[in-house]
């Protein structure tokens, strides 16, 4: 097989995730942008996650990626000589899942949970803010009987 000649991975040869990765040759300088593409977009869920309305936006760029994959992947097995030493995009789009998708979701899921960790805080932190109010209406209520406590008992509304 020379140098020009592309190296075909069936799909149908696959044994499993980790054999399938050592099969791909991350030195095509195009693979290395997609691994810096995918460092920044963590690194930027990170970053901005006390800015709701860009992690908004950022959430939708990536899910309509995810979205449009198969799109993609049509058009990269196209035009792959383009920009890549080998065919990898094949027609059930394994690649473009496990190297392109999964990572994307993976970020979209960081960002989720970001989201439910930060809820869960302004969740306590409320709480904590109505716990005090009722301890200072309690305070407040028991100064203006002039030392006579009122028992006042409601119902919980839980």
């Amino acid at each position: 097989m020379s140098s020009h000649e592309p190296m075909l991975i069936a799909t149908d040869s696959i044994d499993g995730i980790w054999p399938f990765l050592q099969s791909i040759d991350w030195r095509d300088p195009w693979l290395a942008a997609l691994i810096i593409f995918h460092i920044v977009i963590t690194m930027t869920a990170l970053m901005t996650r006390n800015h709701a309305n860009f992690q908004i936006i950022l959430f939708l760029v990536l899910l309509l990626l995810v979205y449009f994959s198969e799109s993609i992947n049509e058009i990269a097995a196209t035009n792959w000589m383009v920009f890549s030493r080998q065919q990898y995009f094949d027609s059930k789009g394994l690649f473009i899942s496990v190297v392109f998708s999964v990572p994307i979701l993976i970020n979209c899921m960081i960002m989720v949970a970001s989201w439910l960790y930060q809820s869960s805080q302004l969740m306590t932190s409320l709480r904590r803010a109505q716990l005090r109010q009722r301890a200072k209406n309690r305070q407040l209520n028991g100064e203006t009987t002039n030392g006579k406590q009122l028992m006042i008992t409601r119902p919980k509304h839980e």
